[in-house]
């Protein structure tokens, strides 16, 4: 079985009213009525459009969609179309079921919340993505045509704004909606991109795929761009002005696919693929119920880098916020953002930085100790926390990681610092015991020297350095741990030589 197959065989597991003012704005009235009407016909043959719009307002909060119809005012007027709020347009993706995807009433209601007098626009394109994967991918254009033609009819007959147009794709919609926005006359404000699909779209050019020149700001959630066993449910290039990549875009928290394996044992493959690809759309209701808990992310060329700590800096536009809220940076080239996040909502965590030194009177290479920490703060303790080791360490230099909590512990005040033992002792023991020892073996044996302890907060921009707390006692082995307090607010400002001393 190809990638590709296995690829499209994992797809197919997928399975209050208006105030007094806003109520002036919406195509009610007889002149704003009559207005429409004299508008709507502007030459364009509009029977061809099979896909439906059902708008969602503030008015039809019980589901009542409100279909409307391009080239027909009067389902404007019925539907109470607002004609200065913002307009947001909602793309589903593929379907093997036929049916109205779960997530869509959850993004209708976030939005609905934030946005009380928005118009909410669902796009229905049902009939053509319930469809062999391979078709309904090239119907993704076609679907996004119409999708334009029903923007520009819009923007004519009721001069809304197009910077307060803002479309929202999943998966394949994500593409739809770049379709839609290479189509409309003018550019529209915004394209948010969540997961788009990868298959048939992957590494193709700008014209047939979404790109950052399909909208004034395009934003990429990737939350499932990662080919294991050949398959990435998600694009893994950057196709936007900012692409974020949760958990290195793949791996989401909670989902199970590290235990991939079992997954395709106990059939549970399709749920876990699910998780993947559809945390996309959670993050982003998440950024728009929690903005107490805005989740932040930072500019890093890529995941490894990230993952040693490296890329915590807000300097320049280096951080961003994620999702509903982000701040609109355009650059010539795609910004890749990272962050790590929980496994539901809230999603927020915070980020540390840890610059450790480790001294050892032995040369040790390519190694990787269990090391953990927490974190004392003056709003709490931490739990627990792994330090993330993307590759193998080495002593008698400066290695550098990540440590992410759930929760906010406030200003740091002390560190605990924990090494533990390796959990093959007893068959180590047992080796050499047996055949003697052996230099590849040595890891119970190992003591390092740790002086002191430097830390960055991501989400408060502060710097600290922690000194062991016993200067007497500065050497850990396995199963030991140290003691670490804040000896310095920021790093120690190394001493620069003068050209002229």
């Amino acid at each position: 079985m190809t990638s590709f197959t296995l690829c499209l065989s994992l797809l197919s597991l997928l399975s209050t009213g208006f105030s007094e003012r806003h109520s002036k704005d919406a195509v009610t009235s007889d002149k704003s009525a009559q207005d429409v009407m004299h508008k709507e016909n502007i030459g364009w043959d509009y029977s061809n459009i099979q896909t439906k719009f059902n708008l969602q307002s503030s008015k039809h909060t019980e589901e009542k969609d409100c279909g409307i119809i391009a080239g027909v005012g009067e389902s404007l007027v019925k539907c109470n179309f607002n004609m200065t709020s913002k307009t947001f347009v909602i793309i589903h993706g593929w379907t093997t079921t036929g049916l109205m995807e779960s997530w869509m009433s959850g993004m209708v209601k976030a939005l609905k919340k934030q946005e009380v007098h928005a118009n909410i626009i669902v796009v229905n394109w049902l009939e053509r993505a319930h469809q062999l994967y391979t078709v309904a991918a090239n119907n993704s254009e076609v679907v996004g045509r119409e999708v334009a033609m029903l923007v520009d009819w819009l923007q004519k007959v009721t001069d809304i704004p197009l910077q307060k147009v803002h479309m929202i794709g999943y998966s394949l919609g994500a593409h739809v909606a770049g379709f839609a926005g290479k189509a409309t006359q003018n550019k529209i404000g915004r394209i948010t991109g969540l997961d788009p699909a990868g298959p048939l779209f992957e590494g193709t050019a700008p014209d047939n795929r979404l790109s950052p020149d399909d909208a004034d700001f395009v934003d990429v959630l990737h939350t499932f761009a990662y080919g294991t066993l050949g398959v990435s449910i998600g694009i893994e290039q950057p196709v936007g002005h900012i692409d974020v990549y949760p958990n290195g875009g793949s791996f989401q928290p909670g989902c199970g696919l590290h235990d991939v394996f079992n997954a395709l044992a106990y059939g549970t493959i399709g749920d876990v693929v699910y998780c993947e690809h559809e945390r996309s759309v959670h993050l982003f209701v998440d950024s728009i119920l929690n903005q107490d808990k805005q989740s932040l992310m930072y500019r890093c060329p890529d995941t490894k880098t990230f993952e040693k700590g490296m890329c915590l800096s807000c300097r320049r536009n280096r951080c961003n916020k994620l999702g509903y809220n982000i701040n609109k940076i355009r650059s010539k080239r795609s910004s890749r953002m990272y962050l790590k996040t929980r496994a539901d909502m809230p999603f927020k965590v915070f980020h540390y930085q840890l610059k450790i030194h480790l001294f050892s009177s032995e040369e040790i290479q390519d190694w990787n100790p269990k090391l953990y920490v927490n974190l004392y703060g003056t709003s709490g303790d931490s739990k627990k926390a792994s330090i993330e080791m993307p590759e193998q360490v080495a002593a008698n230099r400066t290695n550098s990681f990540l440590v992410y909590l759930e929760d906010d512990i406030g200003d740091l005040l002390g560190i605990k610092l924990i090494w533990e033992g390796s959990s093959s002792s007893w068959s180590l023991w047992f080796k050499r015991l047996w055949y003697g020892s052996s230099s590849n073996e040595t890891e119970d044996f190992k003591e390092l020297e740790i002086r002191k302890i430097r830390v960055k907060s991501g989400e408060m921009q502060k710097k600290y350095t922690f000194c062991a707390t016993n200067r007497s006692a500065m050497k850990m082995s396995p199963g030991s741990e140290m003691m670490f307090t804040k000896c310095l607010d920021g790093w120690p400002i190394k001493n620069k030589t003068s050209l002229h001393s």
